[in-house]
Parts: C-alpha cells; structure tokens; sequence
C-alpha cells in the first residue's frame, strides 16, 4: 500500500501569460473530470480551474479516467467562479463559453491567447449560468450528424482541438 498526498494546486495569479486554462463551472462527474485532464494534458493546457464545491474530488475514479493527465494539467480550485472570472479578464484571457445554443460557432470565432475556455455541465448549458453574462463570447459546436450535442469531456476535447488548430489573428 502506499499512501500519496494530492497534488498541491495553483493559486489563479499562477496561469501562464499566454496560457490555455480550462475552467469547469458544476462539471461533477469523475469520469468527466479525468477524462477532460487526459484530454487537456494531450493538448498541453496549462490549468484546470474548477470550484471547491461542485466538483468531484482528485480521488479514485478520477484518477483512473485521467490515465496520467493529472500529473501533467495543474489544477486550480477556486470558492467562486464569478468572483475570479473578473481576474481572468484583468489577466487578459479571452473567456469563452461553450454552450451547444451559443450564437456563433467556435470554428468561426475569433480566439487569442491567453484564453480560458469555460464548459458547465450538461443540461443546463451556459445560457443561464451567471459565467454566461460575463464571458467576452459564447460559442457553440456545430455537429453534423442527428445528435447535435456531446457530453463534456468530448466537448472538451472537440473544442480543444479547433481552438489549438486555428490560426492566430493577424494583428
């Protein structure tokens, strides 16, 4: 048997200056959890921001769906998302929330870094979450096929993946 400490987190003012954060807003599943820490470690995020509340603990099951990313993803655990979201954007991150009824999409909007991409789980979306009137924009994923919606750790990593790939603005 071996007994290990959690890994210590990372206070908010610690995010790198050009850094990617993912930010979770009520994401409880661990599986979710571990699944989107391997995700954000294969695209080299810089943090995961999530509440103490509402979220699942660094234990057991999460670790397990992780598969390695929670060594490689700081984590940030914050009390209140909206009290620390108006430091993001003194930090200068572009603070994007995905919610699959946003008015754009995400492969048309216009990302920089540093950028912080917020997801919240499930059914609620973020249309009515608080974090959705202060994000700088709301995007959405447009899915071809008959299901037009994904679950948060797929989300996540589709997301991931359109953000990282797209050019950075001229300018």
């Amino acid at each position: 048997m071996l007994e290990a400490r959690p890994l210590a987190p990372i206070d908010l003012s610690e995010l790198p200056a050009q850094g990617l954060a993912i930010v979770l807003d009520q994401v409880t599943d661990p599986h979710n959890v571990g699944a989107i820490l391997r995700t954000a470690a294969a695209f080299a995020v810089d943090a995961l921001v999530t509440t103490e509340r509402h979220s699942p603990e660094f234990t057991g099951a999460l670790t397990k769906s992780a598969s390695g990313g929670l060594e490689h993803v700081p984590i940030c655990s914050v009390v209140n998302l909206r009290a620390h979201w108006g430091k993001l954007g003194e930090a200068g991150y572009l603070r994007v929330g995905l919610d699959s009824g946003g008015p754009a999409t995400l492969q048309a909007a216009v990302l920089s870094r540093p950028m912080a991409l917020v997801l919240r789980r499930g059914r609620q979306g973020m249309a009515g979450a608080s974090l959705a009137r202060i994000c700088d924009i709301l995007v959405r994923l447009d899915m071809p096929g008959a299901i037009k919606s994904l679950n948060v750790s797929n989300a996540c990593a589709v997301a991931l993946s359109i953000a990282t790939m797209k050019p950075a603005p001229a300018g």
